[in-house]
């Protein structure tokens, strides 16, 4: 860890931060002649930024290695594209509308916006008090008590990075499938197999890298340029399906619940299918991971995430009780993506469904390179602290991009390795989604109890 000190206070004068590394060196003599260049490169505002999240770092033991690209709007383009709310229910719908039913959907709904907004509650606490990339395990390793925080924080890093892993994976598989549904409501002839599922994985896959490496100083500016895509996306989307679709009787969307999976009772099937509401909110973390420090205001970007959220998830689920009375059916056959097939029936002109499912698809496609850039940050934070296997190549950053570009790599890899199992069984998305939402939640809950142990 490091040291710091404060001058004596003046009046009128703002206090001068020594920060001094555990190995005795002065972080202002250290980076006294850089700094000299940096001012001159900088205006008077990034420069006090940058000197700021260096002092930061320095108390908690770090150095500067990433540049801080991402500002405000960038950040919220960052989180849309990680969250994908509306594009997401669409595609776990069916676990929703087969177990539970419209009016589980509904209060199921209200339930899980509840519980994420109190959780980005504590998130944006933890991180404003301890502003690393990495998140949980830097949460964990500073607030746990001395005798277990070794093990705790190893455990919350494991959690964390195999939640992103995992999430890189389900992002790229649920793409892939989207093309082949693109495919089979165009050629009815086409019969899909899931190793073209898994090659179209790795051309995904494969465009998300190129985004963050080759275009990597650029990722702030196409994240804000997503967030205008992903607005005008949701409003292309939604009304003509809800201006199009056949309509059903309020009261049968309040009040009807189902339990069409065969469990064993209402309750049960009421769990299974919340998944559709919950994983709706996985990722409001994702801006803490990517810059160190992270963005500015923790607390209110958080909230405001949380409320951009509210919004569509709420019209979208409204309108899908609206527009999906005949999801019955579309169950009761084979079909590889089902919400393909009520989009035409919506629409009624196949070409008109084709531009809608295009936009979902191209926002999910995009949505990728959010994804990929917050796991290999959290793969290479990780690193930093020797948790992994490989750490010493993991943790180098690219000194002329400051990328971190064998982080990347290796987050490619994993991937590359992870899609081999969509092979042998459709059934490796729910499995990729399982692993998603039990570690991401598991490793908030670890962080969360050693806060509140603490305090």
């Amino acid at each position: 860890m490091s040291s710091y000190e404060l001058d004596e206070a003046k009046p009128g004068v703002v206090q001068e931060v020594k920060v001094t590394t555990s190995s005795g060196i002065n972080l202002d003599q250290e980076n006294g002649d850089m700094n000299l260049t940096e001012r001159g490169k900088l205006s008077e505002k990034d420069y006090a930024s940058k000197v700021q999240d260096e002092a930061t770092l320095a108390v908690f033991g770090k150095k500067q290695q990433l540049k801080r690209r991402f500002k405000s709007l960038s950040s919220v383009g960052l989180t849309c594209g990680l969250m994908l709310t509306w594009e997401v229910v669409l595609f776990t719908l069916q676990f929703g509308l087969q177990n539970g039913g419209p009016a589980g959907l509904i209060y199921g709904f209200l339930a899980a916006w509840s519980g994420a907004m109190l959780q980005a509650l504590v998130m944006a606490e933890m991180a404003s008090m301890i502003p690393l990339a990495g998140g949980p395990f830097n949460w964990v390793a500073i607030l746990s008590p001395p005798w277990c925080k070794k093990f705790l924080s190893y455990l919350a890093g494991w959690l964390t990075v195999i939640c992103w892993q995992a999430f890189v994976a389900e992002t790229c598989y649920t793409v892939a499938s989207l093309i082949q549904g693109l495919l089979i409501l165009n050629y009815p002839d086409y019969d899909p197999k899931l190793w073209q599922a898994t090659l179209l994985f790795y051309a995904i896959a494969l465009f998300g890298v190129f985004i963050n490496t080759y275009l990597g100083r650029l990722l702030p500016r196409i994240e804000a340029m997503m967030l205008i895509l992903y607005i005008l996306g949701f409003i292309g989307v939604l009304i003509p399906i809800v201006y199009l679709s056949p309509h059903t009787p309020a009261d049968k969307v309040f009040t009807t619940f189902q339990n069409l999976g065969g469990w064993d009772s209402m309750g049960l099937s009421f769990f299974v299918g919340w998944i559709t509401s919950v994983s709706s909110f996985v990722g409001n973390d994702g801006a803490d991971h990517i810059d160190q420090p992270g963005v500015e205001s923790h607390t209110f970007q958080h909230l405001v995430l949380n409320l951009i959220q509210w919004h569509p998830r709420l019209f979208y689920d409204g309108s899908s009780f609206v527009w999906y009375p005949g999801y019955r059916r579309r169950y009761s056959i084979k079909h590889w993506v089902p919400f393909h097939g009520d989009v035409s029936d919506c629409i009624r002109v196949k070409k008109g469904a084709n531009a809608l499912i295009i936009v979902i698809t191209g926002v999910n496609v995009f949505s990728v390179s959010s994804v990929l850039a917050t796991a290999s940050r959290t793969l290479w934070a990780f690193s930093r602290e020797n948790g992994l296997p490989f750490s010493h190549l993991l943790v180098k950053v690219d000194p002329k991009t400051r990328l971190p570009i064998n982080a990347i790599i290796g987050t490619l890899i994993i991937n590359v390795l992870l899609a081999l199992i969509s092979v042998g069984s459709y059934t490796a998305f729910g499995a990729f989604y399982s692993v998603v939402l039990a570690a991401y939640q598991s490793s908030f809950l670890l962080a969360a109890s050693v806060m509140l142990a603490k305090d």
